[in-house]
């Protein structure tokens, strides 16, 4: 049996590499490691499928280096701890420090990131880490700031056409085909920018049929719905999961935002992916309507990394359940976008009204700096009318709270008591 097409058409060389022209192209930073040998640690930040580890290997390749392979999903310290030791006994034979191949490091715990500390450290290995996850979040610090961090794009159309046509003029049991493309719409949608799904589809719809194959949308359409399980491996499609999970939270629809919850879970889904997305929905569609959505969120956040699964499953439930029916506004998230974009397009170096700056010298305070500040505790119920907006911003308002739900109508009522008309 022959291996799948994906694995087929890995590229061998960095001419074979389709996508990432901004990391692998004429100017590239990959093409001046070959040039030059010098490679730091690094780590590539990217979705599925848009060659993370044909790129490692390559590097390895192309440089004639050791290459150590370790996955963080059936990997623990211990196994950290025996490559380590196998690259420390080649690097007594040889010159070139080894490369240490970490795929899904956005899984390891902090335990066995630490483990990796000493022997990158000491430049035993050079660390390449692939992952999905923003590292920031995912790699504890003192191992992020001894990598370079590199972004992968998602593969737009015309790379998926390259592959496509690569794959089909290139790969021997598809030349062995009688294969028509006619249409790459549909093909090109499900593929969504990754590379090993479009490969992936390939596979089932040359395996679909015997004789003549006519690649259109209706026939991409219709293989796919007949072989949904085959065309997603892990029976999810990952980001259509998340979005359903995420608009059902937003929606105030707790059992299909718990459907969507133990779909993620069957799948395979990261728990700490799920409790991220749990913080940033407390926040962005949550907010001041309860504001203690955002605390239980960050709790749940900080006990899934603690316990793990099985259990972790109970808090994502129970934070799901309680952001779910909880009421919403948007009213801070809204708020900062209409600033940011006001700030961003704004031309004019508005001047900080003098009575709002410090003044921490002399020349500071003759010049009238502070002059006519009010400290607000000094008045009663902390609060006394001042201009703290720009002098040519007077009046510009950004948050505008939402009084259909009983927090901020609270807080509408009290800014109108406080402001009058000009909190209205």
């Amino acid at each position: 049996m022959s291996a799948p097409l994906a694995e087929r058409l890995r590229p061998k060389n960095i001419d074979e590499y389709i996508g990432q022209e901004h990391l692998v192209g004429k100017n590239g930073v990959f093409r001046k490691f070959f040039e030059t040998g010098n490679v730091p640690s690094f780590i590539l930040w990217g979705p599925p499928g848009v060659g993370k580890t044909s790129l490692a290997k390559l590097v390895s390749a192309t440089l004639e280096r050791p290459f150590y392979t370790l996955s963080a999903v059936t990997s623990g310290v211990k196994e950290v701890r025996e490559v380590i030791e196998n690259a420390k006994r080649q690097h007594l034979f040889e010159r070139q420090t080894p490369f240490l191949f970490i795929d899904e490091i956005h899984r390891f715990n902090k335990s066995q990131q630490d483990s990796l500390l000493g022997a990158v450290e000491q430049g035993i290995v050079t660390l390449i880490g692939a992952t999905t996850e923003n590292p920031s979040f995912e790699v504890i610090s003192p191992l992020l700031s001894r990598c370079q961090v590199y972004i992968l794009n998602p593969m737009d159309d015309s790379d998926l056409q390259r592959l496509l046509d690569r794959a089909l003029t290139t790969d021997t049991e598809l030349k062995k085909r009688d294969i028509e493309v006619r249409e790459t719409a549909a093909l090109f949608k499900f593929a969504g920018g990754d590379a090993r799904k479009l490969l992936n589809i390939l596979d089932i719809l040359v395996g679909a049929t015997d004789g003549k194959i006519t690649i259109d949308d209706k026939y991409v359409t219709d293989c796919l719905q007949q072989n949904i399980a085959l065309y997603d491996k892990n029976g999810e499609q990952h980001y259509d999961v998340i979005s359903a999970f995420i608009k059902s939270v937003r929606g105030s629809d707790p059992d299909a935002a718990i459907y969507y919850l133990a779909r993620m879970l069957a799948g395979g889904e990261e728990p700490r992916f799920i409790a991220r997305r749990l913080v940033i929905l407390a926040s962005e569609d949550i907010g001041l309507a309860n504001p203690n959505a955002l605390l239980l969120a960050n709790a749940c956040f900080d006990t899934v990394h603690k316990i793990g699964m099985p259990e972790a499953r109970i808090t994502l439930a129970e934070t799901t359940i309680y952001l779910a029916t909880s009421p919403k506004s948007n009213s801070a998230y809204a708020a900062i976008n209409e600033a940011l974009r006001f700030v961003q397009n704004d031309t004019t170096n508005r001047p900080i009204p003098l009575h709002l700056r410090n003044a921490p010298t002399k020349l500071m305070s003759e010049a009238g700096y502070g002059k006519g500040y009010k400290y607000a505790h000094d008045f009663e119920g902390s609060f006394v009318e001042q201009e703290f907006m720009p002098e040519t911003l007077k009046g510009k308002r950004f948050y505008k709270p939402d009084a259909s739900n009983q927090s901020e109508a609270k807080i509408a009522e009290r800014m109108a008591r406080l402001w009058g008309d000009k909190k209205r």
